[in-house]
């Protein structure tokens, strides 16, 4: 039979119904003879008489007629459903109804034996089953439910058994495709509904509702304990969106050796009927919901205007590049120190951004060149991305991450001033707060360079802003970027491992490149509007609940198809110099302020005067050029034991640089 299938799948369109329009009028014909056979009637003419070939003649064009009325042959087989029988029916509950009126009439003219009310109740059964059973068995037979079924226990270890997180109506749909595979890969063993109300223990085509919200996870877990055979959960297309426990249910999967895909449509429609499923990025590990981007916010402020991001061939400053240029920005300018990021930018931007794209090879602590290339290019926002981030290594090259960290931030704040950029933004880390490594106290000191400028530069007697507005960005690990545990981690599994972890109790905050650009565009938004003592220097995510290092090794191992422990080892290393166990956002001495943005934040945090910073990065060239590191460090740490300024009233003029007060 399922050679019949290949046979009537391989035809032209038209040819496929044509046969089914003269299946249809043969088993209409059928119908008849055998309900005047099962009646035992004796018509009183001959059937291949004029009258008879008449009468046939008569059942043929209007059963055809009524039937393409009907939509019959508007129907793909492969998809008939409940509604498609229901025409069928009522297709020939018209046509019974049709003959018995016509027999009636001709009755009154003719006599005529042989017909009674008996013969047409049969005809009707009989012609609506023959009918629709061509069609439901075709269906059987594609969708895979035939004999491949009575022998699915000899290759039952090649389908992989999975359960499906979505809407109903969309699980009907991916079981009959499951089905349809040749050979069949999947088999869905559950569904687990996220419609509020779902009937729980009902069956969908043979396959049982088995959670409900809002107890998803307990029932994945209970499901992954108690089923040795489950191999893969599938998401529902947008499921992501529709519910809080996205990020957890990945997450027990994970843990539990399960594979996660997620359903985005279907490829071939014809005879394959294949699904497409995604693999989940491991983005999708944190344990929060992702902050939704307010796109025509963000894409009004950005519009139009000039930008410049230094470090903009970096993971943070590439995504801000292209973001920027996707949100109709007039012009970007990259400014990074690397040729080859730059080049990597440059080949990764759609052909028709290129006009609109500019790049220069500069170092941000080079005050001649950032004049030039920001006096040039004029920008209406500068993006301040560039810098040096890795903690160990930082703690060796203590000079290179001074240099870079807090004089780039000087020299490109400062710069930004005198050539009047009406906005400039820091993105700093959460390394920031109570800082124990190199990185730290240097993210600390450049924010506290921007909130001091936020505080004294430009401010005008009515309060409002004339120069610069100077802000920061502070967020926790982005997964993903270069030097990131994620590109450790990976490179390390790729080699066969060891993966290497410092310790199992270490946990850090994550989010994604695309939260974090569009959470910084997003600041930059905010500022631009606001005025006063709602007016904020430092903004923050609300990153949720942080994430332990070794729980992002395991799934990372699993994804690779890999098992933990066993076909890669873990090893744990030790704490590095300047690491700390677990991070924080927010420090002693800094209050966190609700906004009208969905987990954003304002800091309220304790600001440096101006003088005070002048002369401590003064002493702190001095220190660089004796080469004398704990000095440095010591006088990066007295910052921090930082003077609250008054706030009124502020300065009107621009602080002078630390070259003038050199």
């Amino acid at each position: 039979m399922t050679s019949y299938v290949g046979v009537v799948s391989g035809l032209r369109p038209k040819m496929r119904r044509a046969i089914i329009m003269i299946q249809d009028i043969v088993m209409v014909l059928v119908a008849v003879a055998l309900s005047l056979a099962l009646s035992q009637s004796k018509l009183s003419f001959e059937a291949l008489s004029f009258t008879g070939l008449a009468f046939w003649a008569s059942v043929i064009v209007l059963s055809h007629a009524l039937f393409r009325y009907c939509g019959l042959y508007n129907t793909v087989w492969r998809f008939a459903s409940t509604p498609d029988f229901f025409n069928i029916l009522k297709s020939c509950a018209i046509l019974t109804v049709t003959l018995y009126g016509a027999s009636l009439l001709v009755r009154s003219f003719q006599p005529t034996t042989g017909l009674n009310e008996r013969q047409f109740i049969v005809f009707f059964l009989v012609s609506f089953t023959i009918i629709s059973a061509p069609r439901l068995y075709y269906r059987f037979l594609r969708e895979g439910a035939s004999w491949r079924i009575l022998s699915r226990g000899a290759d039952k270890a090649l389908t992989r058994q999975a359960l499906f997180v979505g809407r109903l109506s969309e699980a009907d749909v991916i079981i009959r495709f499951t089905r349809t595979a040749e050979p069949a890969e999947y088999s869905i063993a559950g569904i687990m509904a996220i419609e509020d109300g779902a009937p729980l223990g009902t069956q969908i085509q043979g396959v049982p509702v088995v959670g409900i919200r809002p107890h998803l996870v307990e029932i994945l877990e209970e499901y992954a304990k108690g089923t040795e055979n489950l191999d893969l959960l599938i998401f529902g297309n947008g499921v992501e969106r529709e519910i809080d426990d996205y990020a957890e249910l990945v997450r027990v999967a994970r843990h539990s050796g399960i594979a996660v895909v997620q359903f985005s449509g279907f490829s071939e429609l014809g005879q394959a009927g294949k699904l497409v499923l995604d693999a989940v990025e491991m983005e999708t590990i944190l344990r929060r919901s992702t902050v939704p981007s307010d796109i025509e916010r963000i894409g009004a402020f950005v519009s139009g205007k000039r930008v410049l991001v230094t470090g903009g061939a970096g993971s943070i400053g590439r995504i801000l590049v292209k973001r920027s240029l996707e949100l109709g920005a007039g012009a970007v300018l990259v400014a990074d120190i690397s040729e080859f990021g730059i080049f990597q930018l440059d080949q990764s931007i759609n052909e028709k951004d290129h006009e609109r794209l500019k790049s220069r090879i500069i170092d941000v602590t080079d005050r001649r060149q950032m004049t030039r290339a920001v006096s040039e290019f004029r920008p209406d926002i500068i993006f301040h991305a560039a810098a040096l981030k890795h903690v160990p290594l930082l703690e060796e090259n203590w000079e290179a991450a001074i240099q870079t960290n807090i004089f780039g931030t000087l020299v490109c704040a400062e710069v930004a001033a005198k050539c009047g950029v009406p906005q400039f933004l820091l993105i700093s880390s959460d390394k920031a707060v109570d800082p124990t490594s190199v990185l730290g106290v240097t993210k600390r000191a450049a924010e506290q360079i921007v909130s001091s400028l936020h505080e004294t530069h430009g401010i005008a007697p009515n309060g409002r802003r004339s120069g610069t507005k100077f802000i920061a960005v502070r967020f926790g690990n982005v997964f993903g970027s270069n030097g990131s545990v994620a590109t450790i981690f990976q490179a390390q599994i790729e080699a066969g491992g060891p993966v290497t972890i410092t310790d199992r109790r270490m946990t850090r905050y994550f989010m994604t490149v695309a939260e974090a650009v569009d959470l910084v565009i997003m600041a930059a938004t905010d500022a631009h509007s606001r005025h006063g003592k709602d007016d904020y220097a430092i903004y923050m995510l609300d990153m949720g609940k942080p994430v332990p290092i070794l729980e992002v090794a395991e799934t990372m191992i699993r994804m690779a198809g890999k098992s933990p422990y066993t076909d890669i080892p873990i090893r744990f290393t030790g704490i590095r110099p300047g690491e700390k166990l677990h991070e924080t956002l927010q420090g002693e001495n800094e209050e966190i302020v609700t906004l009208d943005i969905a987990k954003i934040f304002g800091l309220r945090t304790d600001v440096v005067a101006w003088p005070r910073i002048q002369a401590a990065l003064t002493a702190l060239q001095a220190a660089m050029r004796d080469q004398d590191k704990a000095s440095a460090l010591a006088m990066l740490a007295g910052l921090n034991q930082a003077e609250k300024l008054p706030a009124a009233p502020r300065q009107e003029t621009t602080p002078k640089t630390v070259e003038q007060a050199g």
